[in-house]
């Protein structure tokens, strides 16, 4: 398929809406626990039964986007966001006909494989574009989209909810809620594929900066042309079968890895970790209280994917990730030594962690960009996204698993999570490193650019021998 090139005037602002209409789709993922008490009584399932579709997902969103993230670079958004779309929504109708026959399995392979392969591909589908579109603000740019994807959840959570109340919430509203979710999500997500177009070849809004963090000059500056730029930001361009030989490629795949597991372990155990952690004071957390925090954490999350991502357009991709994983430490230090004795302090402490969370994911294409260039950002991001399929293990597993031998211990409360918070801070140290470790990508790996870099920059030998 040929990627839809815009025609002369297109406004490149057309292009993130079209990003957001796939990205607020398949955010749904994120309120997945609103389908999970209604099927364990509808289908006698266990919580473990009721979480498998999302943990198949979010594995397929990985595996996905890692394996699949070649063939969208060669075949253009537009393709990616169609598949994405198909797989999603054919995901849900799957489901929607394994509630009503009463087959779990079906539910599963729906809505787990099948649409976990929509997740991934849908997710790295406007990235590389809106990169090439936004080359002054990489990091803005795909904030905004990565952004939809951290609030899909805030539009999702209360429209299924909604829906559940209306249709009942035995085996036959479950299937009405998915078939509903399957058509709605397919009709919103096909504005995206109508509306993505790429740039012309040539085009070019800005240069990229020739410092780390510095912002970029005024369109209509002279290009460089291939040579490797000051700092972290690379004019150079790398494909994806080189990238994964580099040891900056590694590098940030532990940065992304731990810094999502320390976000993730708050993000997936929030509610009942602030109950305990007040449990024994004069102001316990209630029900209702608890679940307005989860809330919070979603938006905070949500807006740091925007605000730190654009922010690191202004101080450079590795000063913020200094910000994520360094102060992020601090919070998680705050939080085990005087969680308890103040709710405030644990509150903000954790929206900051949950801020960092979300900014993580949206500032990473951007760093890919500035270390590897444009050529193939969207597959090497694929590839790194394997590092939130292992936090997605990683994080619930330690803060769940210490908190089970704690709780055997005898220990309770805040005391669950001691331990845990220690492992967490040490994480984020060991991502810190890796951050420190991230230098410029040795010109052996650059494919060579005998003229000027643009969207459509390297040869067709070039990309053959690449």
């Amino acid at each position: 398929m040929t990627p839809p090139l815009a025609p002369p005037g297109w406004s490149r602002w057309l292009v993130p809406p079209a990003a957001l209409s796939v990205h607020l789709s398949i955010g749904q993922a994120y309120a997945w626990s609103v389908f999970k008490p209604p099927l364990e009584s509808a289908l006698g399932l266990s919580g473990t039964q009721s979480a498998l579709p999302f943990q198949l997902g979010i594995v397929m969103l990985g595996l996905s986007a890692a394996f699949g993230g070649t063939l969208v670079e060669r075949n253009g958004p537009r393709w990616a966001m169609t598949v994405a779309l198909s797989c999603f929504s054919s995901g849900f109708l799957l489901a929607a006909l394994g509630a009503a026959t009463e087959q779990y399995w079906l539910i599963v392979f729906g809505y787990g494989f099948v649409g976990g392969i929509g997740l991934g591909i849908g997710y790295i589908s406007p990235v590389s574009t809106l990169i090439k579109w936004f080359p002054d603000r990489p990091g803005m740019a795909t904030g905004i989209a990565i952004m939809g994807f951290g609030g899909g959840a805030l539009i999702a959570s209360p429209w299924s909810a909604q829906m559940l109340e209306s249709f009942g919430a035995d085996s036959e509203g479950i299937a009405y809620a998915f078939l509903v979710h399957g058509l709605v999500y397919a009709a919103f997500m096909t504005l995206g594929v109508l509306l993505i177009r790429v740039p012309p070849p040539g085009y070019r809004q800005q240069t990229p900066a020739a410092t780390d963090g510095a912002v970029a000059p005024p369109a209509g500056s002279p290009v460089p042309t291939g040579r490797p730029a000051a700092g972290l930001i690379s004019t150079a361009q790398v494909s994806a079968k080189s990238a994964v030989r580099t040891p900056q490629f590694w590098c940030l795949w532990v940065v992304l890895c731990m810094n999502v597991t320390a976000g993730i372990g708050i993000l997936e155990k929030a509610a009942p970790m602030i109950t305990d952690f007040f449990a024994g004071t004069s102001t316990p957390v209630s029900v209702s209280a608890s679940a307005g925090f989860v809330a919070l954490l979603s938006a905070a999350n949500m807006a740091g994917r925007i605000g730190w991502s654009s922010a690191s357009d202004l101080l450079g991709r590795k000063n913020v990730y200094r910000v994520y994983l360094g102060v992020g430490a601090v919070m998680y230090l705050l939080i085990a030594r005087f969680g308890d004795s103040s709710k405030p302090l644990f509150v903000v402490c954790a929206l900051v962690i949950l801020s960092f969370y979300g900014g993580g994911f949206a500032t990473a294409p951007a760093y890919l960009k500035d270390l590897f260039g444009t050529y193939q950002v969207g597959a090497i991001h694929g590839r790194l996204l394997t590092a939130w399929s292992t936090a997605g293990v990683l994080g619930p597993l330690i803060v769940n698993w210490v908190a089970d031998s704690q709780e055997k211990a005898g220990k309770s409360g805040s005391g669950l999570y001691g331990v845990s918070l220690t492992i967490m801070i040490g994480l984020l140290a060991v991502g810190f490193v890796a951050n420190e470790l991230i230098r410029p990508v040795h010109p052996r790996h650059h494919i060579p650019a005998p003229r000027e870099a643009s969207d459509d920059h390297v040869t067709s030998e070039q990309r053959r021998s690449a």
